[in-house]
């Protein structure tokens, strides 16, 4: 198989975005033999339209609806999983992880369909450079333990991205100067629309979702990573990632629950990705590539309402793993059992704690699951 990096991209509307990054890599001298696309989408959505695409842009890749998704699990040994991919959900991208695990690619690539990246903007090939950097760059550190990754122009235009705690914000950003030679994650970050929950939309004074405040290249400055012991959001909307990673990255059950939290499945897995990483010696390095977010508009009370049962739960989640320490030899697996233990065993007294201990056991079955795809795909021999 000559595909080395998996593009994964959920999408329902937007599918054509694909023809953008497809262009960019062949105008970069990326190979488009190395990218594969798994497209993640519903049983309403064109499927056909979306593999007639693929074809016209001769690259690799495959349609799942949610008809398909049933099957693959089916056909791997691991349908008993099925309630790990919540329906009609972003979290659907786990699905994707599922796949890039079954099929060894050694990078997974995460695009949200309305995106695209900036034609002087060398997309995959900067991602890949993240994934392999061995140089100093910027590290950023605040005293409430999280670092705003729109630290460099928040002087001028004040904002949070979503997920970022209400109660670390008025922090004071300390930068300094590191090494890094173990990436895990590169996350690019994004123009024009800020990536921003409902609260802060509306206290921009936009009603349709978008946010007021627009943001430009000028807006950013060098790459960075935060320093260990401190958290950062991870948005998938542009992320790069090692295949090393999954067992520690799973995207949670959101939506499709029965306390109705949502719109927290990038942001809770990048902490998670952020204590193993630390636990680890790892780095996730944020910055370039850039790519310009062109959010449609819809009603920013949707996204409120979507958001608000989660509201409150991320206040404390990062707390309840940041002590979460495993037994023994420290892997991603490991790492990830252990806050997924802190998240079953904790005293959750406030709105719809108990989701937490539900986080949890999604946790465990996810690395069961990625166990059973293991020794499907990789059989060990016999002695004999």
């Amino acid at each position: 198989m000559s595909e080395d990096i998996c593009v994964i991209v959920p999408t329902i509307r937007e599918y054509e975005c694909v023809r953008s990054y497809v262009d960019n890599a062949e105008r970069h001298g990326v190979d488009t033999d190395r990218l594969e696309f798994v497209l993640v989408t519903e049983d309403h959505c064109p499927t056909g339209e979306m593999e007639s695409m693929l074809d016209d842009l001769g690259v690799s890749g495959e349609v799942f609806d949610g008809s398909r998704r049933e099957a693959w699990l089916e056909d791997h040994g691991v349908g008993e999983y099925g309630h790990l991919i919540p329906a009609k959900s972003h979290a659907q991208t786990s699905f994707g992880l599922l796949y890039l695990w079954a099929h060894d690619h050694p990078y997974g690539v995460f695009i949200d369909d309305d995106t695209r990246p900036h034609e002087d903007v060398d997309f995959f090939g900067t991602h890949l450079r993240n994934l392999h950097a061995d140089r100093d760059v910027e590290s950023v550190r605040s005293d409430e333990n999280w670092v705003n990754v729109l630290y460099h122009g928040a002087e001028d235009h004040g904002l949070y991205p979503r997920g970022y705690p209400y109660a670390a914000m008025d922090e004071t950003v300390e930068t300094g100067t590191t090494h890094v030679d173990s990436v895990i994650a590169s996350q690019g970050l994004w123009t024009n629309v800020p990536d921003l929950d409902a609260v802060r939309i509306l206290m921009d004074g936009d009603l349709q979702g978008q946010a007021e405040t627009r943001l430009d290249a000028a807006d950013f400055g060098p790459d960075f990573v935060a320093e260990p012991g401190q958290y950062l959001t991870v948005c998938s909307m542009n992320l790069a990632f090692r295949r090393e990673v999954i067992p520690a990255f799973y995207q949670l059950p959101m939506d499709d629950n029965e306390w109705s939290v949502g719109r927290f499945d990038d942001i809770w897995s990048g902490v998670f990705l952020k204590r193993a990483a630390d636990l680890l010696g790892k780095e996730i390095l944020t910055g370039d590539p850039l790519c310009r977010h062109d959010k449609a508009p819809r009603s920013t009370f949707d996204d409120l309402h979507n958001e608000v049962a989660g509201l409150e739960l991320n206040e404390h989640l990062w707390k309840l793993v940041d002590d979460a320490d495993p037994d023994g030899e420290v892997t991603y697996a490991t790492a990830f059992a252990a806050m997924a233990d802190a998240l079953m065993e904790a005293e959750a007294d406030y709105r719809n704690g108990e989701f937490l201990a539900y986080v949890g056991e999604h946790m465990h079955d996810w690395l069961d699951c990625l166990d059973e795809l293991r020794s499907i795909e990789r059989p060990v021999p016999a002695d004999d």
